[in-house]
């Protein structure tokens, strides 16, 4: 909490890997409490991070009311949200560069997509998340591939101080726009249980989540639903051993999930074509932490992901009742991810102003399925080295970094380095600049897959290069005012990257019918940003701006004048005020999304490039919270004032390989909900 002269909580203490650390900090009024690990050389907090980090607290999770990790991110600044309807998923963007580009971490240990979109965000129960860590720029020495944009950590809840016994449950209801039906079908449907024991050295905690979405029809007719219906059950074990120097952790998160895209009864046949889309993930993660003395600790972490998705076909016929499965080429389908990841730190401290952090990684990933050629495996072998160089008092902080990789696959980049600096030019005033190579390595799917349906024609690409980036960005951080109850905070910032080799889709030229994945010889990203933070007695606001440039890729044509950047702006606003007396609490969410332009070919004989856009909005929710005794939390509010159902696309080339109409979807319209916690301490 902020203010306080003392705060204790559990966090990761190497690197993202999960550790408890009991002892409390001091921290003096008004400084920024907050306690950050994600690419940390230990614990710190937020002002004495060499990184720029920006976290989202325990506190703004629960007073969102939200259901999934993708309501707390949607109104943050420099993150987008897109849809593929045919896929019912949704995809991450993070300072311009798509999913594929950002590193989804659970307790520092990265999550496996089958493909580019993230879509592992949304099958993370987010009532087992305690905070996240968002951290803009390149995090590839520490955390390899995919960490280009940056990283997003979702850091889970563990036990705290004296509890022996906690249980927390939830139940909330939320209308899809004007559809609903109480507890199961139309709307939204949320229950959640979780039971935590604590005894020392032992901790063990389980819980199981269920999200109902009966889909949205939207304007369709009849049986179709322009949102698919899902239904999804959320798993999660864990089991802690804490003694003297040695800690022990194994957590098992699972994931059951249907999608269900149901079609319209055919007039003449009275028969009707459904397919069904059934995900299972199996997560487990080991971590171990020893601690022979207080300069050296060494971290073992081992991953082992199940991933699996099955799509079923099946054609209905109304008249007599009899279901069958699809003949059609490629209706039926079963497709299997596996992964293994290890990773092996070592951390020495050889005194307070040098740090130095080792460390090796392992990853193997494999995929089987009729839509992949063959059973394609990438193993990837990686070790890296980051001091912490801390001078003139600690008012100058280094952070160099290389990592070395070797892929089975493809020939990686010999070396990955990287330079964070922190300055500290008054006690007031810190200035952030930071260098970072980045690489993202061809995905299985880019390189083996083979997907074709009304939507999608893809195919793989084994001859892709790893892509590679140059990457700088700056923050200026400046505290505007700070006594016992003010404190206004100001953060500019600016980045810039530069992308070599990047893998797109684009129209195979041996095959215009189809598309696939090339190295893209360029691709850059720019942009600023200003955030203000006031707090103030019991009211927390924030404000910020970013303005965001996309390469163009035509600006290069000499018959056009046409700019190097498309540019974007984007406005967010947060505010939270609690009213103390009634222990109540009122939050509003907040994001102007401006128009997303960028430049076309119309035609090349003659040479015509156009300017397309796609439409700007405004995203809101407003969430009120009530306590009601020492157990008892009542929720309700708005989500989506604006009913902003879909945006205005002028491309002609509106898909790529996934076709689509002169319209983005970007959700099912303006819902209401209302929600009951109950949690429940025992303390010795």
């Amino acid at each position: 909490m902020l203010g306080h002269e003392s705060a204790e909580d559990s966090v990761l203490v190497q690197d993202g890997q999960t550790s408890f650390v009991t002892g409390l900090l001091d921290l003096k009024p008004g400084e920024l409490s907050e306690v950050v690990v994600t690419g940390q050389s230990e614990p710190m907090t937020l002002k004495n991070s060499v990184y720029q980090v920006r976290t989202i607290s325990s506190e703004k999770i629960r007073l969102r009311g939200a259901t999934n990790i993708q309501t707390v991110l949607n109104t943050e600044l420099g993150i987008r949200l897109s849809n593929d309807m045919a896929l019912g998923t949704t995809d991450i963007e993070l300072l311009g560069m798509s999913g594929q580009n950002v590193k989804i971490l659970l307790d520092g240990i990265p999550l496996l997509d089958r493909g580019a979109i993230r879509e592992s965000l949304g099958q993370i129960d987010v009532n087992t998340i305690e905070r996240i860590e968002i951290v803009e720029g390149p995090m590839s020495v520490i955390y390899g591939t995919d960490a280009l944009a940056g990283v997003i950590n979702l850091i889970t809840k563990k036990g705290q101080g004296n509890r022996t016994l906690n249980v927390n449950a939830r139940l909330q209801e939320e209308t899809a726009n004007d559809e609903y039906s109480a507890f199961n079908g139309a709307g939204v449907h949320n229950q959640s249980v979780n039971v935590t024991w604590r005894s020392q050295p032992w901790q063990v905690s389980g819980g199981i989540s269920r999200n109902n979405f009966g889909g949205w029809q939207g304007g369709l007719t009849g049986r179709a639903k322009a949102w698919m219906p899902k239904e999804q059950m959320l798993y999660n074990v864990s089991l802690g051993f804490q003694k003297n120097k040695m800690h022990l952790w194994y957590r098992f998160n699972g994931t059951d999930e249907v999608l269900k895209s149901l079609g319209n009864i055919n007039v003449n046949s009275l028969v009707a074509s459904d397919k069904k889309y059934t995900t299972w993930r199996w997560f487990h993660q080991l971590q171990g932490e020893f601690n022979p003395n207080e300069k050296l600790s060494f971290t073992v972490t081992g991953a082992y992901t199940d991933y699996s998705r099955k799509t079923l076909s099946t054609n209905t016929d109304f008249a007599t009742g009899q279901t069958t499965l699809s003949l059609e080429p490629g209706s039926q389908d079963k497709s299997t991810f596996n992964s293994v990841f290890g990773r092996a730190i070592m951390h020495y401290k050889l005194n307070p102003s040098f740090l130095i952090i080792g460390g090796a990684e392992y990853n193997f990933n494999e995929a089987l399925g009729a839509r992949i050629q063959g059973t394609p495996t990438i193993h990837d072998y990686a070790v890296f080295l980051t001091p912490e160089i801390r001078l003139a008092n600690e008012k100058i902080n280094l952070r160099p970094g290389v990592r070395f990789i070797h892929n089975s696959v493809y020939n990686a980049p010999p070396a990955i380095p990287s330079i964070n600096t922190k300055l500290r030019l008054s006690p007031r005033a810190d200035l952030r600049i930071a260098y970072a190579k980045g690489f993202r390595a061809p995905a299985l799917r880019e390189l083996y897959f083979w997907f074709f349906d009304a939507s999608h024609s893809i195919r793989g690409n084994p001859n892709l290069k790893a892509e590679s980036s140059d990457s700088f960005n700056a923050f200026f951080n400046y505290t505007l005012a700070q006594s016992k109850d003010l404190r206004v905070n100001m953060v500019l910032g600016g980045f810039y990257n530069h992308f070599k080799d990047r893998i797109e889709e684009a129209v195979d030229p041996e095959n215009t019918a189809e598309w696939s994945y090339f190295n893209i010889s360029k691709f850059k990203t720019t942009g600023a940003s200003l955030n203000t933070t006031l707090f103030w007695k019991s009211l927390q606001a924030t404000a910020g701006f970013q303005w965001t440039g996309f390469y163009n890729q035509y600006t290069e044509i000499k018959e056009q004048d046409l700019p190097e950047f498309d540019w974007s702006p984007e406005l967010n606003l947060n505010v939270i005020y609690n009213i103390v007396p009634l222990k109540a609490s009122v939050n509003f969410s907040y994001k102007y999304t401006g128009p997303r332009p960028r430049h076309q070919l119309v035609s090349s004989q003659p040479l015509e490039v156009r300017k397309v856009e796609v439409a700007s909005f405004h995203m809101a929710d407003l969430t009120l919270n009530k306590s009601v005794g020492s157990m008892l939390t009542i929720n309700g509010g708005v989500r989506n004032l604006f009913n902003v159902t879909s945006l205005t696309n002028t491309s002609t080339d509106t898909g790529g390989a996934h076709t689509g109409g002169s319209t983005v979807p970007m959700s099912y319209g303006r819902s209401y909900f209302l929600g009951l916690a109950f949690n429940w301490n025992k303390t010795k």
